[in-house]
This record gives C-alpha cells, structure tokens and sequence, in this order.
C-alpha cells in the first residue's frame, strides 16, 4: 500500500494514506516548495493560500494555509454540460401509490403538527405497534420542537417539511396529529399539503376528544388496513430518489467515500433516476464546478441564487462566510472551506444540474438537483427527506448514529471506521483504499442500495429505530 496519494496530476499537495513521516493519515505534505501567498492545489484546484513558506515534505494544514475565499461573488454561465449515457435501468421491489409516487418502504407515520404534542404522539406510537400487521413495515411518530410561537419563513419551512413528510411515498398512511391552538392550525396545513386521499391521511385534534390517544388508536387502525393493501411490486431503478449527504468528514472523503456517492448517483441518474445534493456552505469555494454542469441559464441563474442568498444568511447574522470545517474535520485533516467543498461536492458526480430547489421544495425533475439546506447533518437530512428522497447516503469519516425519516446508509471512508463502528456503518468506501477498484465497489455498493429499496435488508437507522426530524430555524420564537 503507497504511504502518499497525489490525488490530481495538477496537485502541489499529496494526502498521507497513513501515518508517514511525521504527516497525520488523511492530512496533507507538499510535494515541492511553496512560498507564502501562493495557493494550495488539491483536486486539481485551489483550497487556499499559504501563509508560510512551506519546504517540500513538509506537513500542510491548518497552521501555515488559509482560505481564500471572499463573500458575495459574480458568476458568468460557461458552460461544459456532459449528458451521461444512458444504461438499462436496473430494478427494485417498490409499492406503487395511487397517486403514481413508488416507495421503498410501507410504514404508517404520526405527524404532530405541533411540539406540544410529541409526547402524545410517542404514547400513540408505543401503543399501536400490536396493530402492525400484513406488508406494513412499522408506525413510526417524528417529534419536532415547532408548529407554533413562529412567523414568516419559519412557519412556512415547518409547515412545507411536514407536508412534504405527509405526501412522503414511504408513507403507505398518515396521521397528523394537531393540538387546537396551535399557529400551525390544521386547516392552514392542509393547504400547504394540496391534495391528498382522504383514505390514506387523517387527522385529529386533541383538544377536541376526552380521550386523544384512544381515538387515534380507533383511526390507526383504519389507516394500517389501508396501508396492508399496498404490496411490493417489480419497478425500475428510474423511480429511485436518492439524497446526498456528508458529515464528521476526513482526509479520505473526498478520495473514497465521496466519490463513490457521486459514481451511484452517476449510475442511477444514468438509468433515468433522481439524486439531490445539499449543504450549500459545502458548496462555497467549489460552486464554478457545479455552475458549468448547469444544464441551461436558468438553472445556472438559479444556482447562483442559492450560493449567493445563503451567503447572505450568514452575513445577517454577522458569520463569517468561510469558517466551517469543524474541529473533527481539521482532526481528519481538512483544513480549509475550499478543501472540505472540493472533496464535499464529488458526491454530485459528473451528472447536468437539472434543477435548482428551495427548502421543502418537492422535488420533480430526473437527473442531478440542488438542494437548498444547510450543513448540518440533522437539518440537511432532513431537508432531503421532505423534499421526496427514498434514501439518504451519508459519508462520513468520523462516524455518527443519526438517521433521518427515511434510511440513512452510513458509508465509512476509511477501514478503521468501518471495523470499529459496525453498529453506525453499512458501507465501507475504504475498501479504495485497499486495492478494490471503483468499478467494483460501486457495483457492489448499487446492489446494495437496491436490496435496501427491495426491503431485502434495513440500514442500521432502521435497525436501532434513529429517525431524526430537525426543521430549519432562522428567525424569531415569539
């Protein structure tokens, strides 16, 4: 096994496989003399400006390179759109909706409209589990600490991620549960869900009933025999949504991990399929390779907008637009912005960007979305679930338990992650590391992730019941 990869041929850095000479596995040595303020070139591009001389073999990081990203940016659309040839497309097991969505799972799911009954909702949950029955795979309820004490954009955000929970395909049926006095009344919800069957969601007001969770039992149960009418039938990997993800990465993700995310989303994109990519600050410093990939002006206009308007979120609050790599992240050996970006955004692989969406925006259009939300890893799953992903791929170098509301696959980029935590990880991208080629790990990997949209097998989220629902929050709780 080499000690050092030069990642591209252009690179003025190499990244340690493991520890050597003093350098940190997944950290970075310069591979020729550098002098003070000229860049750092990683991934064939830029990741910062040194702020030292730094002598060939020496180590690069955190104390002797900076970032060179500014704020608020001008683009110019120059396009180098590369469509994806087309593959016959592959299949899973899916149930079909009446309303022509498919879904990987067939669960019935309690949504509170309101924070102020979670608990309610949980007691409901416990107490229906002996109502499970036939193709239904779980009831599951999503406590959120919103729904009320909100204005503006925060309302809407709330109410646009929980009608995009309500209209998820995993979902055979819903039950949303409201308090009474809530800002987010029912009524008002109901017209950011738009149409629904009225067989497949109810609702029920708790103020309104002596006894809540007796009623919603009664009702469950209604919706469970509605749901066990769904079975799985055979449906082409075209109808797949998949989210892309990345978080407590390291040194390796942007050379395993994350590339072999962008080579399935190139795969499934190929066969007629969806991915969305997110974390727009992730974005920042690697954006011009995502704008080139726009697939028209009104795309790349678009995409501009979601750079610039996030920016401007951070300079509101008086950020600094730059200053995101987390302590975890300098540990793994990412030392700037524009070297977590340029490692972050290869999960969107090679494929045209088709469409630009807002937060909660549903997603409609086949091939490669970008996705509004931020980096956190709760949010941002989040934010890919109620926007219609069946499936989140999470990389990640560092390890973490979360999981979103749908299946969260958890893909180490290291082996030591993968040995140690085999109770978080499902899939080891290490193995690149190890003399597996990437044609053969992402054929594996696509098998997989078609068992895991077949219900052959669970991701580890499933397995330990972790679904996480975190609404994106900006303004004023009153």
């Amino acid at each position: 096994m080499l000690n050092f990869l030069k990642i591209n041929e252009l690179d003025n850095v190499e990244v340690a496989l493991k520890e050597s000479d003093g350098i940190p596995a997944g950290h970075k040595r310069a591979l020729k003399a550098i002098k003070k303020g000229e860049p750092i070139i990683k991934y064939g591009n830029p990741i910062g400006i040194a702020t030292a001389d730094i002598a060939e073999g020496e180590w690069v990081h955190i104390h002797n390179l900076k970032t060179g990203l500014g704020d608020l940016l001008e683009y110019t659309y120059e396009p180098e759109v590369k469509p994806l040839a087309e593959q016959k497309t592959a299949t899973f097991m899916g149930y079909k909706r009446l309303d022509g969505k498919v879904g990987i799972r067939n669960e019935v799911w309690i949504i509170p409209t309101v924070g102020c009954v979670n608990n309610i909702a949980q007691i409901i949950e416990r107490k229906s589990q002996d109502l499970i029955k036939g193709s239904v795979e779980g009831i599951h309820a999503f406590a959120h600490p919103y729904g009320c004490s909100q204005l503006g954009e925060d309302h809407l955000n709330t109410q646009k991620a929980l009608a995009g929970l309500i209209n998820h395909p995993n979902a055979g049926a819903v039950l949303v549960l409201g308090l009474g006095c809530e800002n987010n009344t029912i009524d008002g919800l109901k017209q950011v869900i738009g149409d629904y069957d009225e067989n497949r969601v109810k609702f029920i007001v708790c103020q309104e009933h002596e006894d809540e969770v007796a009623v919603a039992l009664e009702v469950l149960a209604g919706l469970v025999d509605f749901a066990a009418g769904f079975t799985r039938e055979e449906v082409p990997a075209s109808e797949l949504v998949i989210g892309l993800k990345c978080g407590g990465s390291d040194g390796f993700s942007g050379i395993t991990a994350n590339p072999l995310v962008g080579a399935i989303s190139d795969k499934l994109i190929s066969q007629g399929g969806t991915s969305m990519l997110t974390e727009v600050p992730e974005m920042f410093g690697a954006e011009t390779l995502l704008m080139k990939r726009c697939v028209n002006e009104e795309v790349f206009n678009k995409t501009v907008s979601l750079i610039n308007n996030f920016k401007t979120y951070f300079i509101k609050h008086d950020q600094v637009v730059y200053e995101n790599p987390s302590p975890g992240n300098k540990k793994g050996g990412i030392s700037t912005l524009e070297d977590k970006s340029l490692g972050c955004t290869q999960k969107g692989g090679s494929a045209p960007v088709v469409d630009v969406l807002t937060y909660g925006e549903p997603v409609k259009t086949k091939g490669l979305n970008l996705l509004q939300g931020p980096g956190n890893d709760l949010v941002a799953a989040t934010a890919l679930s109620v926007s219609g992903a069946h499936i989140v791929l999470f990389t990640t170098g560092r390890g973490t338990p979360f999981g979103a509301p749908v299946p969260t696959v958890k893909i180490s980029s290291n082996n030591e992650l993968y040995a140690k935590k085999k109770n978080w990880i499902d899939f080891n991208a290490g193995q690149l590391l190890s003399g597996k080629t990437m044609d053969e790990v992402s054929t594996e990997f696509y098998n997989y992730i078609l068992d895991l949209a077949s219900g052959r097998i669970q991701s580890k989220n499933e397995e330990q019941g972790i679904r996480d629902l975190a609404i994106f929050k900006d303004g004023v709780t009153l």
